[in-house]
């Protein structure tokens, strides 16, 4: 019982680092394979009774095999980005089917969970959260990228695109819990199920404070010679990184629950409960992002209708000015007029009265206006 209270503890960092702005970037990303590698093979064991197996330095993945069915236990080979030459020995050597090959190989795949045969295949979508001093219209807010897994009942074949997401601090926190890694290749697979879910976490908080960001924005007093309305380009582009948050995350909640749920011959009985927190804590997260989308709606929404608000008030301005300047436009066009006889055309006050009564009803004009709101 004591390597399963331990099961959290094992898969998830003590400490998560902070996503928000000006914080390091996360320790679990890497952003490049290794230039010297002279394949998509990342790392490559064998492990036994939770322990690695003393070996070649970088076996081959069929030297691997070939050290399991010697000396049991289960092989765990990562790679990154791998080519179809690259992946074909692979796929021969652990017969894997010809579909889930592809669909590692090519990638863009929605997360699922497919069972072929005694392999399970796995699709997870990684989310990164992009740093930026200033959110603007053109910002990218989330990166996304995908680990594939293949789960038999003596090997774990990771397959992983995209630049961030790796998983070399998993394998290696995995490593220092003999106890739990001593489960097979279920333990593993619900590791990385638990590390992925756990980056959703994180990456769904630091949204939600860009998500506040522009709430506040939208909902202040807008400074000297702002206007309202000019944040929609900022919602907008917010609202197409959280839709990419959204295809990542929703798809993966069945999958989820199948295993927790579905008695599977590859899936230990002490692991298999533990998905079912994992399904918990993705269900979390897929209500966040689903508020998070009906919140960026109602902020948009709010901010076009300032906007209109805006425009109204501009035209209400232009009317009330177009209504003084109709008075002594109307009046100097009367007596603009080439008529011989016109009141007061010859009277000593005439051009004194005229230029009295103008400016009283223009006064008396913007005064109502004023306290109607108008000006």
């Amino acid at each position: 019982m004591s390597m399963i209270r331990d099961l959290r503890a094992a898969v998830r960092p003590s400490l998560r680092p902070s996503l928000r702005k000006n914080s390091a970037p996360h320790s679990g990303y890497d952003t490049t394979r290794d230039p010297s590698a002279s394949s998509a093979v990342v790392d490559c064991a064998v492990y036994r009774n939770g322990s690695r197996l003393e070996g070649p330095a970088a076996p081959t993945p069929h030297e691997a095999m070939l050290q399991v069915r010697e000396e049991g236990g289960f092989a765990w080979i990562g790679l990154h980005e791998p080519t179809e030459a690259e992946f074909a020995g692979i796929a021969r050597e652990f017969g894997l089917h010809p579909l889930a090959v592809e669909d590692a190989v090519h990638a863009h795949q929605r997360p699922k969970l497919e069972r072929y045969d005694d392999t399970l295949f796995t699709v997870f979508k990684t989310i990164h959260y992009v740093e930026h001093a200033e959110l603007t219209a053109t910002s990218e807010v989330v990166e996304t990228g995908e680990v594939m897994c293949f789960t038999g009942r003596d090997f774990v074949i990771t397959v992983r695109h995209g630049g961030q997401g790796s998983l070399r601090a998993l394998r290696h926190r995995l490593q220092n819990d003999p106890e739990l890694l001593a489960k097979g290749p279920s333990a593993v697979l619900h590791a990385i199920a638990d590390h992925v879910v756990d980056g959703y976490i994180a990456v769904a908080e630091a949204v939600q404070d860009d998500i506040d960001e522009v709430e506040i924005d939208v909902f202040s007093t807008p400074a000297k010679g702002g206007r309202r309305g000019s944040d929609a380009g900022r919602i907008y582009q917010l609202k197409r990184e959280v839709l990419e948050f959204k295809r990542a995350v929703s798809p993966l909640l069945r999958p989820m629950q199948l295993l927790s749920e579905r008695p599977m011959r590859l899936i230990d009985p002490d692991i298999q409960k533990y998905f079912r927190d994992v399904a918990d804590h993705l269900a979390r997260v897929q209500e966040e992002v689903i508020g998070f989308d009906e919140l960026l709606n109602s902020i948009l929404q709010a901010n076009l209708a300032q906007a209109t608000v805006t425009q109204n008030e501009d035209m209400r301005k232009i009317t009330s000015w177009a209504a003084i300047i109709a008075v002594p436009t109307m009046i100097c066009g009367v007596y603009g007029m080439n008529f011989e006889y016109m009141p007061e055309v010859e009277w000593k006050y005439g051009y004194p009265m005229v230029l009295g009564a103008i400016g009283t009803v223009c006064f008396s004009i913007h005064r109502i206006l004023k306290r109607n709101g108008w000006l």
